[in-house]
């Protein structure tokens, strides 16, 4: 898989620009504040439906324009892909593939697959739960688009569940009582459907524990301990089928109707606390991927080199799934190379250079690794032009 062709209208600090790619290695530099950024946060969008800077999406749209345009053509099993998608903040968003509009923008999922590492994914070890149960989600997705309409659904479920704890709180504040019948009946489609993405977190851990440790060995030469990635659910961890008493997910498929069940009791023990308090306290959405080395966890206790290669072999990792599922996708690496030592840089750009198609951004021309030769493009004030 690579792509072809980017154009972008008002897209961030672009009013319109529109630039040819190859497959292999080919580098953005420019100062910063530049738009180097904005090239991979395109494509990561397209890739994901969102940002990996901004939750929202008023941002990307270039100051004084209503909407902003994406184009990017893809050539994936030999076929070329023409994808444009219209953000529209506050709207829904438009997208049209091969001329034919697609009914959801969710549909476009899966047509192009990324693997983006940039300094944001420090808080991948030192920030909170939500960006790791992310990060999850997002790879689910990337390898099983389906599993969107999965998230979805969970979403709109949690939402109504909320609103309807919200006033059941409010009620019983004030003496009336709380009617919990209804309640009753989104209990069941919360469990149903948080069994479902539960159970596919846990499978898909299974298969990046592994991976993740041995990227880990690598571009951390000489650690002292191997990465290790446990799941803390909201259930107990002896009621969570798939589940090690350790935390580690276990290999094999993992029972959707035992998680559904394990669920709906957790629910029932805690129906009261969620009633004083008005919010959901069970579900994939309280969970956290916990991270550590050798016996301890990451957060709190990793030295930032080492944050930064947990960071780093969590994306690779990744990427390394992607492959073995026979879609090799485009890695994106944003500014990195100047944040690490000389022997994570090495390791970095060996997998770079032996990627299908991967795009750096880099403010110095001396960031970029000298191995990585390919093609070269100078951003400056909203300009991109190739050099060689």
């Amino acid at each position: 898989m690579n792509v072809r062709r980017v154009t972008l209208v008002d897209f961030r600090s672009y009013a319109n620009v529109d630039i040819e790619l190859e497959p292999g290695v080919a580098a953005f530099v420019g100062p910063n504040g530049q738009g180097k950024t904005n090239l991979v946060e395109a494509l990561g969008y397209l890739a994901t439906l969102g940002s990996h800077r901004v939750p929202t999406d008023a941002p990307l749209v270039r100051a004084g324009a209503e909407r902003a345009l994406l184009r990017v053509e893809v050539d994936r099993e030999g076929r070329r892909l023409v994808a444009e998608l219209e953000i529209l903040p506050g709207k829904t968003n438009k997208v049209v593939v091969n001329g034919n509009a697609l009914p959801r923008p969710r549909e476009v999922l899966g047509l192009l697959r990324i693997v983006l590492f940039a300094p944001e994914d420090l808080s991948l070890v030192k920030g909170d739960p939500d960006g790791r149960r992310r990060f999850l989600d997002e790879l689910l997705v990337a390898r099983a688009p389906r599993l969107a309409g999965v998230r979805a659904d969970y979403d709109r479920v949690l939402r109504q569940r909320n609103a309807l704890l919200k006033s059941g709180s409010a009620a019983r504040r004030s003496g009336a009582g709380a009617d919990t019948r209804t309640l009753d009946v989104w209990d069941s489609h919360l469990a149903r459907t948080g069994s479902e993405l539960l159970a596919h977190r846990l499978e898909l851990l299974a298969e990046l524990g592994p991976r993740v440790a041995a990227a880990y060995a690598d571009v951390a030469a000489g650690a002292r301990g191997p990465a290790g990635l446990a799941y803390r659910s909201s259930l107990p961890a002896s009621a969570t089928p798939g589940l090690g008493p350790d935390g580690c997910a276990l290999d094999g498929p993992v029972d959707r109707d035992l998680l559904a069940a394990a669920l709906l009791a957790e629910l029932a023990a805690v129906r009261s606390q969620e009633l004083d308090r008005g919010v959901s306290l069970v579900g994939p959405h309280r969970d956290d991927l916990v991270l550590s080395i050798g016996e301890l966890p990451a957060k709190g206790y990793a030295s930032h080199g080492e944050s930064w290669s947990l960071a780093l072999a969590l994306r690779l990792g990744s990427y390394e799934l992607l492959r073995a599922d026979g879609a090799e996708p485009v890695l994106l690496l944003d500014d990195v190379f100047a944040e690490l030592d000389a022997g994570r840089r090495g390791r970095l750009a060996a997998v770079a250079g032996a990627a299908e198609q991967c795009l750096i951004t880099a403010a110095v021309a001396s960031d970029v690794p000298e191995g990585l030769a390919g093609a070269r493009y100078d951003v400056m004030a909203g300009e991109v032009t190739r050099v060689r």
